[in-house]
């Protein structure tokens, strides 16, 4: 007859939408997830900031407390899930989690983006396991896709869709003509977006999330400092009709890594023209979409609800039942989630604006006279820049008039030496849009 196993207590960090939707899951699943794991699971205490905030019904023997040490501290507790968001005190408690020997599940991107090195070196130097399944694309499973499903492949490039609220504002503003503020309001009032919703709609949630993505599919750290970002305030619904229209491509917020050979990574977060027909231009309202080019696989999609309650709470169990899988064998903390050396320096070279190239897609507002044309093209010509297309619309207010342009190939810093005389031009009266073309050449 088989020994029963001990059972694994777990430690919540953050009661809050997530965390109410651990404890439901487990509840809801416990029979299954317990099964899979080959051992019970106990949640045994629950951090939270507020006690007297109403919360729904919790095990009655759950501790819910404001003391982090009765959480931190408690020898029953081998799992702590850190689910509060934010920097501190988030950041801290990990790091006293870990150095407590205790394993860590974790759906905080921002944390991890910008304190990988700190949190991986201690669970190396404590031998316990970090997971991070929660922290990009709510319940979408691309993490360990890429980190073990993928393991034997060179990673091409990522590309992907990675802010639910951006996509819902650009799917409203493409499919139904809103204008931005339209949609965004939108938004808000699903709850879809933050009363300042700066964090979404400028891309820094999305550079987070692609600075944890891109870490592990090219086996390097990648930082938030390394990586270029442009949020949607720009995108004007006209935008989204011209793309289609001109281009037969939709305008998406794409964080996009890219292996160059083998020494060079460029790395993204900009609104960007898709085709039609590619996968991504699809995923539309709040969903995420991964899209992965491996040397072997070829390219492989991941898709699905990017937040939410259960769907996270999804991911954050996936997560438990690995390590308490481990816990329960005897060998958690022996073999890392992260399979890249914390202390290894080589990686491939971020490619600055010299070493990036790819085609444009231009907005210019001028006035409507003669001439205006072949003072653009003169100058994108001067710099080695060929057009593809041209097209001018119809005037905006009194004599402005915007004209499109989509070039061919070119590098990153010859498009924006020209941009820079081309600002100067007295033709010229608003300032330019550049949104990246990532369309077959």
């Amino acid at each position: 007859m088989a020994k029963e196993k001990k059972t694994i207590g777990i430690g919540l960090l953050g009661l809050g939408t997530v965390g109410t939707g651990v404890v439901e899951l487990l509840q809801r699943n416990r029979p299954l997830i317990e099964s899979r794991i080959g051992a019970p699971l106990k949640v045994r205490a629950a951090l939270v900031r507020d006690l007297s905030k109403p919360r729904p019904p919790l095990p009655p023997d759950l501790l819910v407390t404001d003391d982090p040490e009765k959480l931190l501290k408690d020898p029953e507790i081998q799992i702590v899930v850190e689910l509060m968001g934010g920097f501190e005190p988030a950041r801290q408690y990990l790091l006293s989690a870990i150095r407590a020997g205790k394993h860590v599940v974790t759906a905080n991107k921002a944390v991890l983006a910008k304190h990988w090195e700190e949190i991986f070196q201690a669970a190396h130097d404590q031998e316990v396991d970090v997971y991070l399944e929660g922290a990009v694309g709510g319940g979408i499973p691309c993490i360990q896709s890429i980190n073990d499903g993928l393991a034997a492949n060179r990673i091409e490039s990522l590309m992907a869709i990675l802010n639910g609220t951006t996509n819902f504002v650009l799917t409203r503003m493409a499919q139904e003509g809103k204008s931005f503020k339209e949609a965004l309001a939108e938004a808000q009032k699903k709850g879809y977006a933050e009363a300042d919703p700066s964090f979404d709609i400028d891309g820094m949630d999305s550079c987070h999330k692609l600075a944890i993505l891109a870490s592990i599919a090219f086996d390097q750290r990648v930082r938030i400092e390394d990586i270029s970002v442009q949020g949607i305030r720009e995108i004007t619904k006209k935008d989204l009709q011209d793309a289609k229209e001109e281009m037969g491509c939709t305008i998406k917020l794409l964080a996009l890594a890219r292996a160059h050979g083998q020494d060079g990574l460029e790395l993204r977060v900009a609104p960007t023209l898709i085709p039609l027909d590619h996968p991504l231009a699809t995923v539309d309202d709040v969903y995420n979409g991964i899209y992965v080019t491996g040397d072997a696989v070829g390219s492989v999609m991941f898709y699905g609800k990017g937040a939410g309650k259960l769907p996270t709470a999804s991911a954050v169990i996936s997560d438990l039942i690995y390590i308490a899988r481990n816990v329960a064998a005897g060998v958690a903390g022996k073999v890392p989630a992260v399979a890249f050396d914390v202390d290894r320096q080589a990686g491939r070279r971020v490619l600055g604006k010299e070493g990036v190239q790819g085609r444009f897609f231009l907005r210019f507002v001028t006035l409507d006279q003669p001439g205006v044309l072949a003072n653009l093209s003169g100058v994108l010509s001067d710099q080695g820049i060929s057009i593809s297309s041209v097209a001018q619309k119809e005037r905006k207010k009194g004599d402005k008039v915007p004209v499109l342009i989509s070039t061919y190939l070119t590098s990153e810093k010859s498009l924006y030496d020209a941009l820079e005389k081309i600002e100067r031009l007295p033709v010229i009266k608003e300032k330019t849009l550049v949104m990246r073309l990532e369309t077959p050449e």
